[in-house]
């Protein structure tokens, strides 16, 4: 697995598989869906890696529950027997969030994928986490009302997952990450306690639990119900295609767009290797003698998105667009989003392999990080192509290289891990919306403190002591709970000495 460290294994767990099968196979036995627990090594490999292929490892043994008491006594099992949990959706994630351990449970919850309850009048949803991303605004379509985050992967990804990873999409810069569009969740701790958070209510009363749960990448528990915000539809949607003869300029047009006090529904931009190979797979009609794209959305009111795309324009043309295209139709408009979402795919068909990374800074910091790119290109001596959501700053890079060349894998690697040291020197983090997992894992120093990362710790300690859920993820050195209550010392002075000690 490249440099990547992981957790050494438990060799106790890996000497008593046979009897952890064994337990497992009793708690979620075969049905008509098939096999409750798969522990064959040739059934296994669909699960060793997910989105981040880079990296693969054989899971200890995979149980694919389908229901909250099976889930509930699985992880009581593994919490009793300190044997390792790893949570999987659909096995989307770009961070390595769900990779695989040798001698970890893999839980995967595609089988709780079942609509539980859709109410109008309260506009919510209620899901299991293994739907789909899209199967929401599927099943609510025709009331007129959708799911507002939408990942690229949405035909794919499990809202589950979204929670996991706090999610975010093309719509997000006025919609909102998942964490603005879920209002509860059923999760089981390690421990085997169903804790409910949130509900149909706008705000939970006491901590911010659904805060702390969204985002948490499987470290704190298992996600087994979601109760997500619905919205109308608006009455009218346009985007506008805006071509420009170089990424600076397309970037501050973005930041002159948000700076006059316009949120468009969506804006995202591409530049010009991302444009071609998104043009090639869907032909859709994007300018192919442009330097960068913006796709701008507006919605609302017919009146205002008409006044706003004026504006939009006018801003456009102050920053030397060059071409100018307005979507004449709800096909037209699908199609613009259409080659944006297949951009990933799309970069696919033109390199053996590519890492996607994901980073967020100032948008005033776009050219800069642009610039800074280009020359790391050259440095690294890898092809970058090049996809945002604008609006907000997130940037998706996408780093080509192919695996079978000798050093190009580690190319890649160094290349995105100085991407986002530079995206965290401008002012920037490490990740938007993919999370950290173990991509970005060794690079958490680059952007906290020990101070900071041990009090992250005392949170993870807090729900799992004994580090047992998703261990070797997110934190970049492995440290007992113990070690977090220990007292520093520095030569001889102990600090705050008038505080009482217990």
């Amino acid at each position: 697995m490249s440099g990547l460290v992981m957790p050494a294994l438990d060799e106790k767990v890996m000497a008593r598989r046979d009897e952890i099968i064994a337990a497992l196979r009793a708690i979620v036995p075969n049905n008509g869906l098939g096999e409750g627990v798969v522990d064959s090594t040739n059934a296994m490999r669909v699960f060793e890696s997910d989105a981040l292929t880079a990296y693969r490892q054989l899971p200890l043994v995979v149980v694919l529950p389908e229901t909250v008491e099976q889930v509930s006594q699985v992880l009581r099992y593994c919490y009793e027997n300190s044997i390792r949990v790893v949570p999987r959706g659909a096995g989307t994630s770009l961070s390595g969030g769900s990779l695989p351990l040798g001698d970890a449970v893999l839980l995967v919850m595609s089988r709780f994928n079942r609509i539980l309850q859709v109410d109008y009048p309260n506009r919510v949803a209620v899901v299991q986490p293994g739907v789909t991303n899209l199967g929401i605004t599927k099943a609510v379509e025709h009331e007129g009302f959708y799911y507002a985050p939408d990942p690229s992967s949405q035909i794919a990804c499990s809202i589950g997952g979204n929670v996991a990873e706090n999610s975010g999409g093309v719509h997000c810069l006025k919609y909102g990450l998942t964490a603005n569009n879920v209002l509860g969740l059923e999760v089981v701790l390690i421990s085997g306690e169903v804790l409910r958070i949130g509900g149909k209510h706008l705000d939970s009363e006491a901590y911010d639990m659904l805060g702390l749960m969204t985002g948490s990448e499987g470290l704190l528990g298992v996600v087994t119900e979601v109760t997500v915000r619905i919205l109308q539809k608006p009455e009218v949607a346009r985007a506008v295609l805006i071509g420009f003869p170089s990424s600076e300029q397309a970037g501050v047009c973005v930041a002159e767009i948000i700076g006059a006090g316009i949120i468009p529904g969506g804006m995202e931009m591409m530049d010009r290797p991302a444009i071609k190979a998104a043009e090639d797979f869907v032909k859709v009609g994007y300018p192919l003698d442009v330097e960068a794209l913006l796709i701008v959305e507006l919605d609302g009111p017919p009146v205002e998105v008409d006044y706003l795309i004026e504006m939009v324009e006018a801003i456009a043309q102050r920053n030397g667009s060059t071409t100018c295209q307005l979507s004449r139709s709800e096909e037209e408009r699908n199609a613009f989003w259409a080659g944006r979402k297949a951009a990933f795919p799309a970069v696919g068909r033109i390199s053996p392999d590519y890492l996607c990374m994901d980073g967020t800074i100032p948008r005033k910091a776009l050219p800069e990080v642009l610039a800074g790119m280009r020359e790391m290109s050259v440095r690294h001596g890898l092809r970058v192509a090049n996809v945002f959501h604008a609006g907000d700053g997130n940037l998706h890079p996408l780093i080509l290289y192919d695996a079978n060349i000798p050093g190009e894998l580690q190319a890649a690697e160094e290349f995105g891990a100085d991407i986002l040291r530079l995206c965290v020197k401008v002012g920037g983090v490490l990740t938007g919306e993919h999370g950290v997992g173990v991509e970005k894992r060794d690079l958490m120093p680059e952007m906290f403190n020990e101070v900071d990362l041990d009090h992250q710790m005392r949170v993870k300690c807090a729900f799992d002591e004994k580090h047992l859920l998703n261990p070797g993820k997110v934190f970049p050195q492995l440290r007992r709970c113990a070690e977090l209550g220990r007292m520093h010392v520095h030569r001889g002075a102990l600090a705050f000495p008038d505080l009482p000690r217990f």
